[in-house]
């Protein structure tokens, strides 16, 4: 379309009002071209704009990295805080740091982190890290209508990697650039996210190393105070209130279950009733 050439063919009639009219239709018919033509350049030009605004896949891995960096400030605390408490929960120094090489998920390995203190059956550890996960399945199936087709080794990938953090991160994304490069973006927010864990989990194991017994310093209170931070931010809505309080109440009730069957239940239990109290009051 850059060069065009447009013949108009003006039939000769000895008609001074035919003539009139036939160069007025071509003066239209050339104005018509010539703005469809800078109309299909501007599309051009914007389609262009576009691209080099989303950047290749390198340009969004940076941006996914820089995205992440200000997410350090309230992770590195609770994985410092793991790396402090595993070994006084029973682990060894190379088991905390696997768990957060290999797991890689925050609340679900400090949850794990109180059920192992606290003598929990290996089955109930890893049933209550599966339900307290059940969540990323809703972030996946939110994120991969924007992904699209994948190879495989992009989605084990970006699976491994997703964190509510990173989900974060990525959905701001999607609802400032569309999904432009999406996956180079993504994997560089989880790998920044993932090496500030795994770094502050191997800090907090060699400044634990250096105090041999954590509960002179009350590390020993960290796990149940880590919680209560955790807990605190997510009390903004009635059927959080409502999960509390019957979290705390069937633990009570249910108290004495042999493995700690009790936490799980509880969990069951607390959820249950939080769902059921969300789902009530959207319909109402």
């Amino acid at each position: 379309m850059r060069n065009c050439c447009f013949v108009l063919r003006v039939p000769f009639t000895h008609s001074k009002e035919r003539n009139t009219q036939y160069a007025t239709r071509s003066r239209i018919t050339y104005h018509a071209l010539r703005s469809t033509h800078y109309g299909v350049r501007m599309e051009t030009m914007a389609n262009s704009a576009n691209t080099q605004l989303t950047g290749g896949g390198a340009c969004e891995f940076r941006r996914g990295v820089r995205a992440a960096l200000p997410l350090w400030l309230g992770i590195t605390p609770y994985g410092l805080a793991f790396g402090l408490l595993g070994p006084a929960a029973g682990l060894s120094g190379q088991a905390t740091l696997a768990m957060s090489l290999l797991v890689f998920a925050g609340s679900a390995q400090l949850i794990a982190l109180g059920l192992v203190g606290a003598g929990a059956s290996p089955l109930l550890v890893v049933l209550t890290v599966l339900v307290v996960n059940l969540r990323h399945l809703l972030y996946a199936a939110s994120l991969a209508p924007r992904l699209g087709k994948l190879p495989q080794r992009w989605k084990l990938a970006i699976s491994f990697l997703l964190t509510d953090e990173t989900y974060a991160v990525v959905i701001d994304r999607l609802e400032r650039a569309g999904n432009g490069a999406l996956r180079y973006f993504y994997l560089g927010a989880g790998l920044a996210i993932y090496v500030d864990w795994a770094a502050s989990t191997a800090v907090g194991l060699a400044i634990g190393g250096l105090v041999p017994d954590p509960t002179v310093l009350g590390l020993d209170f960290a796990l149940p105070a880590t919680f209560i931070g955790l807990l605190a931010p997510q009390l903004r809505t009635r059927g959080a209130w409502v999960t509390l309080a019957v979290a705390a109440l069937a633990t009570l009730v249910l108290a004495g279950l042999p493995g700690r069957l009790d936490v799980f239940a509880a969990i069951i239990v607390a959820a249950t009733a939080g769902w059921g109290v969300d789902t009530w009051l959207t319909r109402s």
